[in-house]
């Protein structure tokens, strides 16, 4: 069956329109991807920081040791902008908390652009200070 002239050339038309639309939300499908592994890299890192201090009785400068450790062969140690580790008294207890900045990875300019996670661990009774 033969096309009618008025329709010749709207499949180039359709895929001119279309084909950006799919790029643009394939991009964004793949941003959302990568700002979810980062964060889920760093909250694991900042956990198993806090962990090790708390456990260990090692103290903040073994946090951010482990936490630089744990990322260094990770996609995300690129992206750090600063650890910081400390232990405070809560409850009578002692709690190694664990702060990891960093900036994510934007293939554009949507989103939050500074990221911050957080780790805890409390102190084990029979750790060594």
């Amino acid at each position: 069956m033969a096309r009618p002239r008025r329709d010749r050339g709207s499949a180039v038309v359709e895929f001119a329109v279309v084909v950006p639309l799919l790029v643009l939300l394939l991009l964004a499908v793949v941003q959302v991807g990568l700002a979810l592994h980062v964060r889920a890299t760093l909250q694991s890192a900042a956990a198993e920081g806090a962990r090790v201090a708390a456990v260990s009785g090692g103290g903040p400068d073994l946090a951010r040791r482990r936490i630089e450790d744990a990322l260094g062969d990770s996609f995300a140690d690129g992206v750090v902008e600063s650890v910081s580790a400390r232990a405070v008294r809560r409850s009578g207890l002692t709690v190694t908390e664990v702060e990891i900045r960093a900036r994510l990875p934007l293939v554009g300019l949507l989103g939050p652009s500074v990221l911050v996670v957080q780790g805890h661990a409390t102190a084990e009774p029979g750790a060594v200070p």
